[in-house]
């Protein structure tokens, strides 16, 4: 399949709510979209990374330099028969995983249109429903969390995510727990502890967590095993986890017992199915995060929950939670807990053109005989 052009935008789209996290309120999103182009067809892939780096290393502009004087370059004009083959040829460039997945999953979808063929199948996946749960963020009281805990079980979502940070941690669980005794709750510290902080875990384990997600930093494997030794509640990792190599370590050091799957932060699907089969060669359950993604992002992120480990519920809730009017045409929508995958070739979904020119804020286009444009 040849890549005749690629096209890739800036958009910024406003959150219908402010999202606070242990480090920072994200009251918009400012999302890279790539469309790859050949034959007639249209591959779509947005960049999960932000403004600033303070999820991972990676950012917006960098991507954006990356991606147009750089990497697409070297895959614009040139034939690939597989997702495979393109990977190979862009393995001289290190890291920048989610800017690489980018251009390999637009790929995925524009192979799979090619081919006729949902990506899920191609993936190997096995259910075309996925039951999917809610990352509520840091709330500005008590009464208010326990508010919006009540309207996600109101709701259906199999699952509930508080995020926490110092001193917003053990009186939230309690709270929520109290009023919800029955419900498959976790948290999600994004990092921000150490291992000096123990006796929050510590407190926290006695609330029956499913898991406690990246309390300790985005970087560190050796601590997480401390911490996990010392607890029964399982880990999660997430940031920690940029490779299938990393999945491997963590689960052999005992660092987690858990996985959240990002399939940009691991470099695209090809690598997220690997950490999925690694995961699953030592038992360990496997679920699919966000990253506030808009429609395009969220497509993929279903397609590849299809996979059979992913056992515990995601963070894909419905789109109209986050956006008053998404960059796709079709609704992305939760009932009772379960979101339908995208029907149809690729990952399903096509661009609202209208949408997307009204919220975009710069845009190159690459073709072979230029090599660049703006």
């Amino acid at each position: 399949m040849r890549i005749e052009a690629a096209e890739l935008r800036v958009l910024r789209l406003p959150l219908k709510f402010r999202f606070e996290t242990s480090f920072g309120v994200l009251t918009e999103r400012t999302i890279l979209l790539l469309t790859l182009f050949s034959d007639g067809l249209e591959g779509y892939a947005e960049g999960v990374m932000e403004r600033l780096p303070l999820y991972r290393e990676e950012t917006v502009d960098s991507a954006w330099y990356l991606l147009r004087d750089v990497v697409l370059p070297r895959v614009v004009g040139k034939s690939f028969p597989n997702p495979e083959s393109l990977v190979e040829a862009l393995k001289p460039l290190r890291g920048n995983r989610q800017a690489l997945a980018m251009v390999e999953m637009a790929f995925w979808d524009l192979w799979a249109k090619g081919l006729g063929v949902p990506l899920w199948q191609l993936l190997g996946g096995v259910r075309t429903a996925i039951p999917v749960g809610v990352s509520l963020g840091i709330q500005l009281s008590l009464a208010a969390t326990v508010e919006a805990v009540e309207r996600a079980a109101a709701q259906g979502y199999k699952r509930v995510k508080l995020k926490i940070k110092p001193g917003w941690d053990v009186a939230v669980v309690a709270a929520v727990r109290e009023r919800f005794p029955d419900l498959d709750l976790t948290v999600d510290a994004n990092a921000a502890y150490t291992l000096a902080q123990e006796t929050v875990f510590i407190a926290l384990d006695e609330f029956r967590l499913t898991y406690i997600e990246q309390p300790l930093s985005y970087d560190d494997l050796v601590d997480h095993a401390k911490l996990q030794a010392r607890l029964k509640t399982p880990l999660c990792l997430d940031e920690s986890i940029l490779s299938p190599e990393d999945a491997r370590k963590a689960l052999e050091l005992r660092a987690c017992g858990v996985i959240n799957i990002k399939v940009a932060r691991v470099g695209g699907h090809l690598a997220a199915r690997r950490v999925h089969d690694i995961a699953q060669a030592f038992g360990a359950p496997v679920w699919c995060g966000g990253m506030l993604e808009a429609g395009v992002g969220r497509a993929h992120n279903l397609h590849l929950s299809t996979l059979a480990g992913f056992t515990l519920p995601g963070d894909t809730s419905s789109a109209s939670r986050y956006w008053a009017e998404d960059i796709v045409n079709e609704p992305l929508e939760a009932e009772n807990g379960v979101v339908p995958v995208p029907a149809g070739p690729g990952i399903g979904v096509t661009l609202n053109r209208d949408v997307v020119a009204r919220v975009t804020e710069a845009a190159v286009t690459l073709k072979p005989e230029v090599g660049r444009g703006g």
